[in-house]
């Protein structure tokens, strides 16, 4: 059976000095697969549009901010992350500059800047907090990789580098 993931997009948008993170606090939903976790900013791509305009959109969409820098932290295969055991596949994004002024909420919940060194204290999907380190990385080096998740849990976890081989945790 071929592959057929849902793609998405995942943004942390930076404050202007790099401290602080926005992240959303998935708070308004009670259908919501995320419901109580804070997580960064997007979702799924439409049909006919990249990866770039796909995660900007997002952005405007739950935060209200026009993004004017991002950098591509990387990719996530998450087999079997979704709700019914759907497979996703992440674009992830770091927002380094933007205009505007934030929402306080959007339809998925409370907008909230976190200090960056607080974010691994927030609920998290577990699975973020093997990957967000990576985010936050000076200098920034693009990784690639896999979070096969079972029962709402990731089960292992594999990153790559363009430049060296696959390590395991």
């Amino acid at each position: 059976m071929p592959y057929q993931p849902i793609v998405a997009t995942l943004g942390y948008v930076m404050s202007p000095d790099g401290a602080r993170v926005l992240m959303i606090h998935r708070d308004a939903r009670e259908d919501d697969h995320h419901l109580g976790k804070y997580n960064g900013l997007g979702g799924k791509l439409a049909r006919d549009e990249d990866v770039v305009s796909g995660m900007r959109r997002e952005i405007h969409e739950e935060s209200g901010l026009e993004v004017l820098e991002m950098k591509l932290a990387g990719t996530i295969n998450w087999p079997g992350f979704g709700k019914h055991g759907e497979d996703w596949l992440g674009f992830i994004f770091r927002v380094e500059a933007f205009r505007g002024e934030c929402l306080e909420r959007s339809a998925e919940g409370r907008l909230e800047w976190v200090e960056r060194e607080r974010v691994l204290d927030l609920p998290l999907w577990e699975g973020d907090r093997y990957f967000l380190p990576l985010v936050f990385a000076e200098p920034l080096r693009p990784f690639h990789g896999v979070m096969p998740y079972d029962g709402g849990s990731p089960v292992d976890w594999r990153v790559s580098y363009l430049d060296e081989r696959p390590t395991s945790r």
